[in-house]
């Protein structure tokens, strides 16, 4: 066994990237205060080949210096969009036909592992702040929520860990069927 080198890998270029046909999924970062989050959802955003993030509230926003330090250059090869009201962007979403995950513990939550993604289906994840989670105002535009289960003591898992696990598992049961 040996490591894959950087052309074994065959990546894409950015260019190639823009032009290739995405999963019909977007992000929506509601109000997230760590610049290393956001550039780790790019990144992992970049990786699963998603349409496009949408940045609200206090997220921060490129370029900058500490989003690129954990996005590695995802920021130029994802496309994105910032709006200042979370509610705006998640309107324009359910108009654009989206339906609207939110990732949160909530009353009528599921577990992640039961979620089934419908073929043809847009769906838009939203995930909250790092200490309140997703705001209210996001959650009234849900269409339905998850949860990943946990068992330990904190019940909560970094928005970074939390978007790599959700997106993994949504690419998984649209693209890898």
């Amino acid at each position: 066994m040996k490591k894959l080198s950087l052309e074994e890998l065959g990546r894409m270029s950015v260019s190639e990237f823009k032009d290739a046909e995405k999963i019909p999924v977007c992000i929506v970062l509601d109000n997230i205060r760590s610049l290393h989050n956001v550039g780790s959802a790019f990144r992992t955003a970049d990786a699963f080949r998603i349409e496009k993030i949408y940045l609200t509230g206090i997220t921060g926003t490129p370029p900058n210096r500490e989003i690129q330090k954990t996005a590695l250059g995802a920021t130029e090869s994802v496309a994105w969009q910032y709006s200042e009201s979370t509610a705006a962007a998640l309107e324009k979403l359910k108009v654009d036909g989206y339906t609207i995950i939110i990732v949160e513990q909530t009353t009528d939550s599921i577990p992640l592992q039961t979620f089934e993604a419908i073929t043809n289906t847009k769906y838009c994840l939203v995930f909250g702040n790092e200490v309140d989670g997703v705001s209210d105002e996001a959650i009234a535009f849900g269409d339905h929520a998850l949860e990943i289960p946990q068992l330990g003591t904190k019940h909560s898992l970094n928005i970074s860990v939390c978007l790599g696990i959700v997106l993994w598992e949504v690419f998984r049961k649209l693209h890898l069927k």
